[in-house]
């Protein structure tokens, strides 16, 4: 196994289409482009895809966000593979709509799922796609937290942020992550 991609989100219908869960839509919809399927395991969904010559496992915790690292850590020490071919797929606050960054390491940023991650790997050293979800808008009183439970509005064009990041994810697994850094951070 070359990589394993890890898409955060929360279980449950209700929370589907939510801006938390974009790392569940962009693991499902690596699965669709490259005939994956899921079956239960690691506390999660997990699957397997070809990306040329990369081998991928998609992860999708089933654990809630905040406990999401058990789901991981279990996956990556089955597969051996160090926080450098973990990758991450989350929502970010801090960056507009649609924007995404690809890096090694970081911060946690007050995210729940991340410092989940960390501590069950024991280091903050792991890939992160972190994909752009904003804040709410001038005159909407939601609270943050509210605000990435719901669903992406219309003109947000989830499916086209969706299939950035899994664009960003091949490019990952083909070229590295300088190169992808170069083409969508």
């Amino acid at each position: 196994m070359d990589f394993l991609v890890a898409g955060l989100g929360n279980p449950g219908p209700e929370h589907a289409r939510d801006r938390h869960n974009i790392g569940w839509m962009v693991v499902d919809e690596l699965a669709r482009r490259h005939d994956g399927s899921f079956r239960s395991k690691f506390r999660g969904r997990l699957g397997d895809v070809r990306v040329g010559e990369a081998k991928l496992a998609l992860l999708k915790p089933e654990t809630y966000m905040n406990e999401s690292g058990a789901s991981i850590q279990a996956a990556a020490a089955f597969y051996k593979l160090p926080g450098e071919q973990v990758l991450v797929v989350h929502d970010d606050v801090d960056l507009e709509t649609g924007r995404l960054q690809a890096r090694l390491g970081g911060g946690l940023a007050g995210h729940n799922g991340l410092r989940s991650i960390a501590q069950r790997l024991g280091s903050q050293d792991f890939l992160r796609l972190r994909v752009g979800v904003g804040r709410p808008g001038r005159g909407d009183p939601r609270p943050v937290a509210d605000y990435v439970l719901s669903a992406f509005a219309p003109e947000d064009d989830a499916e086209a942020i969706v299939g950035r990041a899994c664009d960003a994810v091949e490019a990952l697994a083909a070229d590295g992550l300088e190169e992808t850094q170069r083409r969508f951070n």
